[in-house]
Formats: C-alpha cells, sequence, structure tokens
C-alpha cells in the first residue's frame, strides 16, 4: 500500500464548480492547509487542450466520466455527461451563466434549508461575479467569474433570427436574464471571454492561487470512500491504497461522485449497502431523489449564405408552460450551434433545446458494486409524470413554432431533427425517442431538516450523524431550480464558505 500523504487541515473531493471555490477561498487564510484532490487531470494554467478551452465544444470526451443513464422506457441509455478535469463540468459546459429565480429558492427553505433566499444569496452572486453590464444592485464588478452579456449584435444571424422570431410572437425581450426580470427572450450571460471558456480552474484556480503555499493539488486520483473513526471523518482512501488524512472532509464529486463515495463509505440505504457487502454505518437517503432536466432537440441546416456559427452558445428563450404554477419559468427553448455542421448539407447547422425546468420527475443514484471503478447505476426517469411529458410536447410546438417565424426562416433550409416526417401531431414520439440530458442532474444528498425523510444533510452540507465530513456540490440542492445550474453550484460553495468558514 502506498504511504500516507501528509495531513491537511481540510481535504477537498472534485475539483469542479464548488471544490475549486472552495479550494480557493479556504486558502485566503495563510494557516489554513487544503488538499484538493481531482479524479481527471489538473492542467496547469498553460497546459489546457483545445476540447476544454473551447466554448464551442461541450462535452469533450477525453475528459469525460464516460458514465450512462436510464433514461425512459423509449430512450433506455442516454449519455450521462460529467467533466472529469480541473474545473469538472465547467470545463465542458455550455458556459451559460444564469442564476436561479427568487421562486426557485423559496422553494429550498420549503424543504427546510436555512439561509438560501434570493435576497441572502444575492451577495454571493455578486462577489463571485466580474461584468461590466447590469444594474449595481444586482450584479458585480471584481469577482473571480468573469460573466459576458450576450448582446444581439454579438449574436450570429441564425441565433439573433431565434430572438426576434420568438419576440415576434409576443415574447417579451429580456436583456439581462440575471437582473430584476427572468421572463422572455434574449441573449444569455456567459462564463466567456473571446470564446474561451471561464472554468473554476481558470479563475478561482489562478496563479496566485495556485502559488499559495498551503493550497495542493493533485490530479489523476479516484476516492474510494471516507475514511471514518467511529462517526468521524478523519481522511480518505483512494482506489490506490493511499490514505490522505486531514481534521475535515469535503465531497464535491457531484451529483453522481459525491454520492457514490458515502454509499462506498457506509453512508446511504443500509438494504442497498448490504446487498452489496458494504458495512452500514448510516442509514441514509442518499441517491434517492435524483432530479435532472431533459433536452429534445430540433436541428436545422443553415442557408448557404448564412453559415456562420461563432458564437456557438448565447440565447434562451424563459417561460411558464401552460400548466406552470403562478409565478414559474418552467420551459427553456434555446438555440445554439452546438450541432455540428458536419451533419448539416450545406455544412451549417442550428439547433434548438427544448426543456421543461422544473421536472415532477425523480430518479435514483445506486451502487453496482462496492468497487471504485465501476460506474453508477442512474436512472434518471426524464419525463417520468404525465404532466412532465405534455410539457414538454408543449416545448417542442413551440421551438417549431418559433422556427416558422420569418426571421427565422429565412435563415435555414431544412429541418434535420426530426425532420419533416414527424408533424406537430407525433410530437410526443419526438420527444421520448430523441430526448437527451440537459446535463443538470441534481439533489442526491440533498439539503433538509431532520423532518425530511429524504434529507441526507443540514443547511450547510454537514451530513447528518457524521462529524467532520461535509458535502457541497450540486447533489445537495433541495429541488432542480428552473435554468441551467452552474452558477448556482458555485454561489453554494461561496455562501456555505461564507457561513462556515469565514
Amino acid at each position: 500500500m502506498p504511504d500516507s500523504n501528509d495531513r491537511a487541515d481540510i481535504l477537498i473531493v472534485g475539483g469542479g464548480s464548488a471544490g475549486a471555490v472552495l479550494a480557493a477561498r479556504l486558502t485566503e487564510d495563510s494557516a489554513r492547509t487544503v488538499l484538493l484532490l481531482e479524479a481527471g487531470p489538473a492542467y496547469g494554467l498553460d497546459e489546457i487542450p483545445e476540447g476544454v478551452l473551447s466554448a464551442a465544444h461541450v462535452a469533450d470526451h477525453d475528459h469525460d466520466w464516460g458514465y450512462t443513464s436510464w433514461g425512459n422506457h423509449d430512450q433506455r441509455t442516454v449519455p450521462a455527461p460529467r467533466g472529469k478535469v480541473l474545473g469538472g463540468s465547467s470545463s465542458v459546459n455550455a458556459s451559460v451563466a444564469i442564476r436561479p429565480r427568487p421562486s426557485d429558492l423559496a422553494k429550498w427553505a420549503s424543504h427546510g434549508a436555512e439561509g438560501w433566499s434570493y435576497e441572502e444569496v444575492l451577495p454571493a452572486f455578486r462577489d463571485l461575479e466580474n461584468t461590466p453590464s447590469g444594474e449595481d444592485h444586482y450584479h458585480g464588478r471584481s469577482g473571480p467569474l468573469p460573466i459576458r452579456q450576450r448582446t444581439l449584435e454579438g449574436l450570429t444571424p441564425g441565433l439573433r433570427g431565434f430572438v426576434e422570431s420568438a419576440v415576434s410572437l409576443g415574447y417579451k425581450q429580456n436583456d439581462d436574464f440575471n437582473g430584476a426580470e427572468q421572463e422572455g427572450a434574449g441573449g444569455a450571460p456567459v462564463n466567456v471571454v473571446n470564446e474561451a471558456r471561464q472554468s473554476t480552474a481558470m479563475t478561482y484556480l489562478s496563479a496566485d492561487v495556485r502559488n499559495r503555499p498551503n493550497l495542493t493539488i493533485k490530479g489523476n486520483v479516484n476516492i474510494d470512500r471516507v475514511l471514518l473513526d467511529g462517526s468521524t471523518a478523519k481522511g480518505l482512501l483512494a482506489d490506490d491504497g493511499t490514505e490522505y488524512l486531514a481534521d475535515e472532509v469535503i465531497l464535491s464529486g457531484g451529483t453522481y461522485g459525491s454520492p457514490a463515495i458515502l454509499m462506498r463509505s457506509g453512508l446511504g440505504p443500509a438494504a442497498d449497502l448490504r446487498r452489496l457487502g458494504i458495512d452500514v454505518v448510516a442509514d441514509l437517503p442518499v441517491g434517492q431523489r435524483l432530479q435532472d432536466q431533459a433536452l429534445v432537440p430540433i436541428g436545422f441546416a443553415l442557408a448557404p449564405e448564412n453559415l456562420q456559427m461563432v458564437p456557438a452558445v448565447g440565447v434562451v428563450l424563459w417561460i411558464p408552460s401552460a400548466s406552470a404554477v403562478p409565478g414559474e419559468l418552467d420551459l427553456n427553448v434555446t438555440a445554439t450551434h452546438l450541432l455540428p455542421g458536419s451533419q448539416s448539407p450545406t455544412g451549417g447547422a442550428i439547433v434548438m433545446g427544448l426543456s421543461v425546468t422544473l421536472p415532477e420527475s425523480t430518479g435514483t443514484l445506486k451502487l453496482a458494486s462496492a468497487d471504485p471503478k465501476d460506474a453508477p447505476l442512474i436512472d434518471s426517469n426524464y419525463l417520468g409524470t404525465g404532466r412532465d411529458a405534455r410539457r414538454a410536447v408543449e416545448a417542442f410546438k413551440i421551438g417549431r413554432t418559433i422556427s416558422r417565424q420569418p426571421a427565422f426562416a429565412r435563415l435555414i433550409v431544412d429541418e434535420l431533427i426530426p425532420g419533416p416526417s414527424v408533424s406537430d401531431e407525433d410530437a410526443a414520439r419526438h420527444v421520448f425517442h430523441f430526448l437527451a440530458p440537459y446535463g443538470h442532474p441534481t439533489s442526491t444528498v440533498p439539503m433538509g431538516s431532520d423532518v425530511m425523510p429524504w434529507a441526507v444533510v443540514d443547511s450547510v452540507g454537514a451530513v447528518k450523524g457524521i462529524d467532520r465530513l461535509r458535502v457541497v456540490d450540486a447533489s445537495i440542492i433541495p429541488e432542480v431550480p428552473s435554468t441551467v445550474t452552474n452558477l448556482t453550484v458555485i454561489m453554494i460553495a461561496e455562501q456555505i464558505f461564507r457561513r462556515v468558514y469565514r
């Protein structure tokens, strides 16, 4: 067995959207030592490959865990992409930087997660951000994360045509989704500068932060389980047998990684653990409340005179469905150039992504075995209720209606996905057959009060019944927000740092 490493004050598992933030913030105190362990490569700032750096590439295969999930009865196997690289999924996502709405955060409080109202977290959102646009009340000017608002003038003709067509149908134009109002169509805020993705590995883990003597970053370290002394965490065991010891352990392995580590440590559903021969330390409902948003595509060939595809990402329509609860915005329709031009007869493509962003459906995450090299069993249960399915069909019809408006229709020559053979009346068949993950899984280790039967951690991520063990990532979100999740996860790390460590 390899020798144990020197003891740190705090061990962080996962250098992604939360872990990188925590490593940077915690080491602001020079007396506190932090060891950050990342399962993927920990590139130097001058070594980041194009597939990670370019905002035109998403879900880079060379930096992915390679997981799959059970989607639903029609799509039994779908990808479950998660970044395996310093920066985590912030290094491979579409870089849209939209905050949750006040109503999203109010739902967290209804589950007993205290301290997460919009008013309470707005200072953290301002502190993490640097942006030259928007109202001062909502926006930060000097934070580590560059966020830039896409303007209509800076979009491709195809993306601009999408917004113009949506507005022509009566939807409001929105020029700041992180401001006072979120409903409508417009350019999105993105953490992209000069078309380079600004991941947490690049921004929070800057050269100055990486050079701090109290921070150590190790890449290519896959964690098996938490080392426990009774009900107290004392360190971590890697899959190569190396032990890492610390006064406190923080799991930031993400919605799939953190629950898997907990369960291999004996912290999870007792019956499931016993079946795998894992000794039960605490019977906790880990992995029982997975939420994710499905994405349904409509793809088009761009007209030969309109093949511009950079920037690839940057517009959204955010609206309520016909069955939305008053005040909710539960549908997203996006347009991007992430469909490769090679899949179009003209060499240029644009794709709409349709999503029910407040799904009722929940899924599960379980262990396939006690071996840390085995992928977890993910059941996403996309569109698993009738209402979710109906809302997805509604979003599909809205997307098609937008595509038929003159401002967009003049820029395309053919519908590639699903194609003209699928009529609007056949929308339900397309919705189930072509769905894909939106890439926003949450809630496998959810926050909640002691009376919530599915709660695993308290309002600051502390695992119930276990001392010196905390989870800080998307897995602790008690209910998925009605938008993309990356900025929410960064805020969670900032807020827990402020509430617990500062």
